[in-house]
């Protein structure tokens, strides 16, 4: 009885154990599934997770999926690109299927604002955003080319044409006229203290640029400008390495020779000026093109790697990049290498770690050798001897040149250098905490650590690019270190409440300080070539250290912020921010100042009375006034400032004195502007038209300006706040989808729009006008103050000699604005109260991109326009001694007047000279500024169309054509040039140019077509 008891027992444990095993496996279910896009194909790498938990799979190649579950736990499906989907288990359906939505459309992305993100439905504020596949569509080493003209109300203009330039970068225009106007860039939520040329473009995510005061015053003064929102790739969590090679090879031309005269022309036009006659290295039956002589094809090579995923409960992304350009000028080049590393870790259920850097170093080389000289040397020369070899110098009209060839350059190698090395580390670091007891509750802390650093030599040796052989060699170095950091304290709440009230809040506390200093040398007399620049202290000539080139500075900015975001059934929405910035560079009792932004939105699409209009799916209406300020001043303008004078008392006795430069300002404080903003977003047909109008108008007071005093006082000038500017715009842009996959077609197309009117409002003192910057009250910052050209005096013309007396026909006929007696003669000679205040800005500007894809292959095309204003050009004008009219030098091509061509454009050669060049020269180096310019002609196909049946490669190949055709420009009419300008109004000339506030095309490295072949690969 005992055994058969224990038996019984030990029987109904095991059928206990039985059931309950049974019962566990009931409640474990095995879900398997498949995940497609719209069209039906399968998504790899799409992330399927158990909601609230860290616990989940991705899909294989095939699209497909398999994981435990219990019935009733939550799958969330989520990929970048793609709508969050998610799907409830149960136990009578084990095989979910899921088809995952596009996010592809205007409206409902997601673009960053600052301190968070927001569908793009909810945004209030002015902001502008371009994905990173977009950016790559152009293949430049330099984001900032490839945004002109891609996005409304944000200018990129060229600055420079040499391999590795940065662009200048305005949003909605210029409101400083002395301070800094460039727009804060914000790298990963930090301020970046580089410039877009140090990222590369295969590491951008998106670009989203806030333009006005209500969406920048959450960064405060370092946002008056504008702010440029830079996300960088991240890796995806959950996701398998995944690894993605992008090049490119390419060769370059140069898009136009300058247009100098040849032999046979420049000889009949010197013995028509009749002032110069052959030197003894002329030959009139000679015709040297220097331009041939100098310049050589380019070519471009551009590598990037990188590897990216992640784990159950983090991600990450590493990248390399490697860039080549060879310039059209010998031994001019660029080089740049990049690398980056991102790292996003979660610890737990509530804290998040992370840490993001980008580092570069970039070499350029050869920026000594200018195209001026050979510009101006005459086509006349004789430039080898009789038996080939090349002379060191021709004798030319009245001038000597060097003999600047390719084969010269290249062979003086390391006897005539210039080396700018660079080196920048930009690294963050983030620790979040999401606050337990308080759901949508957290905290992050943000560090920034900054390091930049440049490094110049040059040494030019014995004779070396002059005409006297005995010419002392000569060298120079020069370096800078930038050392910023920035400590952010954040506190943010994000939560829903009821299904309609969003809330959206931020507070943050930050810290900020850069440090900056230069030093820079000069000697000459290098005792051998093999120095360099390396060693100056053993020159046996002089060695100067020139004060004026040494620099230290060093600034720290305070700020508080807050900022709540609210919206009501995704219908209403308003934005409100405060934030108080305090400022080292401003005077004591002035350096605090708190600036309000509020905005308001109306989704009106989304009320019930637009349900009976089904075209309709997307109409939003916005307005935000908003104040920003500006402190970005040099950061000891508020005190006075000595400069150094030596003085010679003798053969043997030296001192140096002192003197006041610069008077001191107790009371410099903030320079700030207020904006008005309004705003519609739109949507037909599903968002196959989409688009945005906005209507904003700034006024900028207290403007930072360098106040001159008269000579009297002793002191030069001293900064104040003065001034008042205010610029106002209209911006259209709008994108559609034209063909929508009709069999295998696609067509899309964008346009953008702007206009820019600025205007001073006030100087100083009541003041009208500043003639010797060129700023007048009431008319635009980037003004000219010249004579107006209105042709050329003619024969018999009866005012000539009264209002040019000494006057000849064929010369520059400027316009009078003086008075007339009763005859109707003039009644005084023109003079400088003549002069005229003319606009150098366009009237409107904008860009265009299309895109033709039929299953495989895809074509598209972007360009840039622009309507009226005025391109300034030094080569037309008196500072390039490219068109002096006399014959002296080479001169432009031009259509001159002669007694058989009255009708011509520029004046008689040989005629009333001012100085060098014929009076009045610099009207002529006005054009009108109007414009279309094709960016790229690109041409892609797409290998996994048919080719590749491994969905897991990605290979795509494409040939594209940069800057290749130019319409609707009377310059390139006339010239054949590009009519972007390639420098600042005051470099590469042979004396003065323009205020270097404006750009202009001068005699630098030539602009260039390209022809490249590239490929993207990932696996």
């Amino acid at each position: 009885m005992h055994f058969n008891h224990y038996l019984i027992s030990r029987l109904r444990i095991l059928l206990l154990l039985l059931v309950s095993t049974v019962v566990v496996r009931a409640q474990d279910l095995t879900v398997r599934g498949t995940v497609t896009d719209e069209n039906g194909a399968a998504l790899t790498g799409v992330s399927v997770t158990l909601k609230s938990t860290t616990s989940g799979v991705i899909t294989d190649i095939n699209g497909n999926f398999s994981l435990s579950a219990k019935s009733g736990n939550v799958l969330v499906f989520s990929m970048i690109g793609y709508v969050t989907t998610e799907r409830t288990v149960n136990a009578a359906q084990t095989v979910i299927n899921v088809q995952l939505e596009s996010t592809d459309t205007q409206l409902t992305e997601v673009v960053v604002v600052g301190y968070g993100t927001q569908r793009k439905e909810a945004v209030t504020g002015s902001v502008a955003s371009i994905s990173g596949d977009k950016v790559r569509e152009i293949p430049v080493p330099n984001i900032s080319q490839a945004l002109q003209g891609r996005l409304a109300g944000v200018e990129m203009s060229q600055t420079s044409t040499r391999p590795g330039a940065t662009m200048q970068i305005r949003v909605r225009g210029t409101r400083s006229l002395s301070a800094d106007n460039n727009p804060l860039i914000v790298l990963d939520g930090i301020p970046f203290p580089g410039s877009l040329a140090d990222l590369n473009p295969n590491d951008i995510k998106s670009i989203d640029v806030l333009k006005d005061a209500s969406a920048t015053a959450i960064y405060g003064s370092r946002g008056a400008n504008g702010v440029i929102l830079v996300t960088t790739e991240k890796g995806t969590r959950g996701a398998k390495p995944r690894v993605n090679y992008n090049a490119y090879q390419g060769v370059q031309e140069i898009f136009a020779k300058y247009p100098m005269m040849d032999g046979p022309t420049f000889n009949k036009f010197r013995k028509y000026a009749g002032i110069y006659s052959n030197a003894i290295d002329e030959d009139e039956n000679a015709n040297t093109d220097w331009q041939d002589e100098l310049f050589r094809k380019g070519f471009v090579s551009d590598h990037n790697v990188s590897v990216t995923g992640g784990t159950a409960s983090g991600s990450y992304n590493f990248g390399a990049g490697y860039h080549f350009n060879q310039s059209v000028i010998p031994t001019q080049n660029y080089t740049r290498y990049s690398l980056r590393a991102s790292v996003d870790q979660k610890i737990g259920e509530a804290f998040r770690v992370g840490f993001n850097t980008n580092s570069n170093f970039n070499l350029s080389k050869g920026n000594q050798v200018g195209v001026g000289g050979i510009l101006r040397a005459s086509p006349l020369a004789v430039i080898r001897n009789p038996d080939g070899t090349l002379k060191r110098t021709v004798k030319t009209g009245i001038d000597e040149y060097y003999v600047l060839t390719r084969e010269v350059v290249e062979n003086l190698g390391d006897e005539w250098i210039s080396q700018s090395r660079g080196y920048a580390s930009y690294n963050s670091m983030f620790g979040e905490v999401s606050i337990p007891w308080v759901e949508g509750l957290k905290y992050r802390t943000n560090l920034g650590l900054d390091f930049i650093q440049t490094n110049g030599g040059s040494f030019t040796g014995k004779g070396v690019n002059n005409v006297n052989p005995t010419t002392p060699s000569s060298a120079s170095i020069s370096n800078s270190q930038t050392y910023h950091w920035t400590v952010e304290n954040i506190l943010s709440y994000d939560k829903n409440f009821g299904q309609k009230h969003t809330i959206n809040a931020v507070a943050l506390y930050s810290a900020e300080q850069s440090r900056y200093n230069r030093s820079a040398m000069g000697a000459r007399d290098i005792p051998a070539s093999a120095f360099q620049f390396y060693n100056l202290g053993q020159a046996t000539g002089e060695i100067t250290v020139n004060p004026g080139d040494q620099d230290y500075q060093q600034w720290g900015l305070l700020s508080a912020m807050g900022r709540v975001m609210y919206s009501y059934d995704d219908k209403y929405m308003i934005s409100a921010t405060l934030r108080s910035d305090g400022s080292s560079r401003l005077a004591k009792g002035h350096k605090w100042h708190t600036y309000p932004a509020i905005s308001v939105g109306w989704n009106i699409a989304n009320e019930s009375f637009m349900s009976s209009v089904p075209t309709l799916n997307a109409l939003k209406l916005r307005a935000g006034y908003g104040q920003t300020s500006n402190q970005a001043i040099a950061p000891y303008a508020t005190l006075g400032r000595l400069s150094t004078r030596p003085y010679n008392f003798g053969d043997d006795e030296y001192a140096v004195g002192y003197y006041v430069s610069q008077l001191p300002n107790s009371s410099l404080g903030w320079e700030y502007s207020e904006t008005v903003n309004i705003g519609v977003d739109f949507g037909l047909w599903k968002n196959r038209l989409s688009g945005t109008v906005e209507y904003y108008v700034t006024n900028t007071k207290d403007i930072l300006l360098g106040l001159g005093l008269p000579a009297t006082s002793g002191v030069g000038s001293y900064t104040a706040n003065i001034g008042q500017t205010q610029n106002k715009g209209l911006e259209i842009s709008l994108n559609g989808r034209i063909i929508d996959n009709m069999n295998g077609w696609t067509w899309d197309a964008g346009i953008n729009w702007y206009t820019n009117r600025n205007r001073l409002t006030a100087l100083a003192s009541g003041q009208t006008r500043d003639e010797g910057n060129s700023w007048f009250v009431g008319y635009n910052i980037n003004a000219i103050y010249d004579y107006k050209k209105i042709g050329l005096w003619q024969e018999g013309d009866p005012y000539l000699q009264i209002l040019e007396p000494g006057g000849n026909v064929g010369m520059i006929k400027v316009e009078y604005t003086g008075d007339y007696n009763a005859d109707g003669t003039p009644t005084r000679r023109i003079g400088p109260e003549d002069r005229q205040i003319f606009n150098v800005d366009p009237n409107w500007l904008g860009g265009f991109n299309t895109r033709v894809g039929y299953k495989g292959f895809d074509l598209s095309v972007v360009g840039t326009f622009r309507n009226g204003g005025l391109l300034l050009s030094n080569l037309h004008g008196p500072a390039g001694y490219m068109n002096l009219l006399t014959g002296r030098n080479g001169n432009l091509d031009i259509d001159y007047w002669t007694p058989e061509n009255t009708g011509a454009k520029y004046p008689k050669p040989g005629g009333l000279i001012s100085g060098d060049n014929a009076k009045y020269a610099s009207t002529l180096a006005y054009f009108d500024g109007s414009y279309m310019k094709i960016r790229t002609i690109s041409l892609g196909y797409d290998f996994n169309e048919k080719l590749l049946k491994n969905k897991s490669t990605r290979l795509r190949m494409y040939v594209t054509v940069q800057n290749p055709l130019v319409a609707f420009s009377s310059f390139h009419k006339e010239s054949g040039l590009d009519p972007e300008p390639n420098s600042y109004g005051d470099e590469n000339n042979a004396t003065g140019g323009f205020n270097r506030r404006l750009l202009a095309v001068s005699a630098n490295t030539p602009s260039t077509k390209s022809y490249v072949i590239g490929l993207n690969l990932s696996f």
